[in-house]
């Protein structure tokens, strides 16, 4: 069980959506929030991926290696 806090003009915008389109609140934030997670664990997949490849003088940023660039 998760208890969220909206602000104001937030909870209006989500208790119109409910009612225009008869879903529950509860339908929509469970939506908009497994939508949120699959964007953001794709996101993390690729930064994670992209960290750990090497550049084109071999290095990734692991190897400490990276140098400001003028």
């Amino acid at each position: 069980m998760l208890g969220v806090r909206l602000e104001p003009e937030l909870e209006r915008r989500l208790d119109w959506l409910a009612r225009a389109t008869g879903r529950a609140k509860s339908d929509l934030a469970r939506e908009a929030i497994r939508a949120y997670l699959d964007n953001s664990v794709e996101e993390a997949r690729r930064q994670s991926v992209l960290a750990s490849t090497p550049d084109a003088d071999g290095l990734s940023p692991d190897d400490g290696g990276w140098t400001a660039q003028a």
